[in-house]
């Protein structure tokens, strides 16, 4: 088994030779820190709305470096946040509902995009299904259902499969019912944001990678090689955030960790279905997500070990190999027909996560400074309506999308080590210890350690 290598996706593809670092000091309207989905997709908007501007993108590394080439492929519109925080914005829950139904169209945008630029990542627009494996399961999808009903979400944006429904798409050892919703699609990640780059340099943006920023302050990007100066400077730097200074208890940098097997054979894949390519979930609390590549692998991933004290990043994306060994377990567990094509790769990398679990999208016209990011988990879509609506506040320029609940929205800053550290580790934990009891039948006492977990998170239900 291969393991890191930044990750299985990059690995596949061929990691591209870097493109020119900064050359030294230059001049820009606008510059972006951080060359991932964020930083590329607001780059790409600001040049199609007004290719004129002197837009100036920097990347420590290389373009799709971080989480947008380690994902697990999910075009999700699934909300970045809590709907009853995002609804203390003043347009309350019509603004909640404005921002779900612009995530749902941003998956559609990204395919579309795809197909405008000749971008070739796999995209697949089969919708999302969450699995129950037991009875405790089903019941927490079943009260799920009722809350997205109570928020007006019909039939056409999430129903209740059956067992046997569900065995019409998918046979999933266990499987005892599923939520689908259609908006979701499956894709390659570092096939679209190294295409997406490609698109952007086209447009006329500069590029420059292996050029770490150092500070960010109003009108001026430090690098080694120089400063950049720029009157709207952009923060795109999501999980890679608390390396900056000032930084460190903004976005916590989590760690989720992947596997991907070998091809299965032909008489596997009759036996699984998934001919709809659907992305999946589970219901534990500890859940794992997974897709059905484009090459006929499954790649499944969880959250491992899941922060290092102090903010620490992995920069090669190796996974603890005990980790990489529970996620075969689930995976074999789930796909008894898996076991034959063996794990072919491990990797992990890093997801920005708030204190409310909430994402943002900031601009402050006094300093010129913005930022989006925080999308815990759900940003591939979510930063292509970040990158949008960024462009638009860095223009000046309002629209329908400079009103939704997230913009401006402020989370509270991390605890200081060793606190965060502790309450991390010790969230999960909990749900993983919920999550053997539930597997034992043992609800009540499951119930009692999850709502602890969700406490010390902090994540509303």
């Amino acid at each position: 088994m291969r393991n890191g290598d930044v990750s299985f996706w990059w690995q596949a593809r061929g990691i591209p030779p870097p493109r020119p670092p900064l050359p030294g000091g230059a001049e820009a309207d606008v510059c972006i820190v951080g060359a991932g989905f964020t930083g590329l997709w607001t780059a790409y908007y600001l040049k199609r709305a007004d290719p004129g501007l002197r837009v100036v993108v920097l990347e420590a590394a290389f373009a799709g470096f971080g989480a947008s080439g380690r994902n697990g492929g999910w075009v999700t519109a699934a909300l970045p946040g809590s709907r009853s925080r995002y609804a203390r914005h003043p347009r309350g829950r019509d603004g909640v509902r404005e921002l779900e139904r612009h995530l749902r169209d941003s998956v559609d945008e990204v395919g579309r995009v795809c197909l405008a630029e000749g971008i070739d990542a796999g995209f697949v627009k089969g919708g999302t299904l969450t699995v129950a494996t037991s009875a405790a399961q089903d019941a927490r999808l079943r009260r799920r259902l009722t809350d997205e009903r109570s928020w007006g979400d019909d039939a056409t944006i999430v129903r209740y499969l059956g067992g046997r429904e569900l065995a019409g798409r998918l046979h999933l050892s266990g499987a005892v019912g599923a939520l689908y919703s259609p908006h979701c699609a499956r894709v390659q990640p570092a096939d679209l944001v190294a295409g997406l780059a490609e698109a952007v340099a086209r447009c006329g943006v500069r590029l420059y990678e292996t050029t770490p920023v150092t500070s960010i302050s109003p009108g001026r990007a430090r690098t080694p090689a120089g400063d950049v100066r720029a009157q709207c400077l952009l923060r795109c730097t999501e999980g890679f955030t608390a390396g900056l200074p000032g930084q460190r208890r903004t976005l916590l940098p989590m760690n989720s960790s992947m596997i991907v097997t070998g091809p299965l054979p032909a008489a596997a894949w009759a036996s699984v279905g998934w001919d709809g390519f659907e992305t999946l979930s589970d219901q534990a609390h500890a859940y794992v997500y997974a897709q059905r590549t484009a090459d006929g692998r499954i790649a499944l991933g969880g959250r491992g070990i899941p922060y290092r004290f102090g903010s620490g990043l992995d920069q090669r994306g190796q996974t603890a190999p005990q980790v990489a060994a529970q996620l075969g377990r689930i995976l074999r567990r789930m796909f008894p027909e898996a076991a034959e094509a063996g794990v072919e790769h491990a990797w992990s990398g890093v997801l920005g996560v708030p204190r409310d679990w909430c994402a943002t999208v900031t601009m402050d016209r006094r300093t010129g400074l913005g930022w989006a990011g925080g999308y815990s988990g759900h940003g591939v879509a979510a930063a292509n309506l970040a990158g949008r609506t960024l462009a638009d506040l860095a223009r000046g320029a309002p629209s329908p999308l400079t009103c939704l609940p997230w913009v401006g929205h402020r989370s509270p800053r991390w605890e200081p080590e060793p606190a965060r550290w502790a309450g991390v580790r010790g969230l999960y934990a909990l749900y993983r210890a919920a999550d053997r009891l539930e597997a034992a039948g043992r609800s009540p006492r499951t119930s009692v350690l999850a709502r602890v977990g969700d406490m010390i998170s902090g994540i509303p239900h």
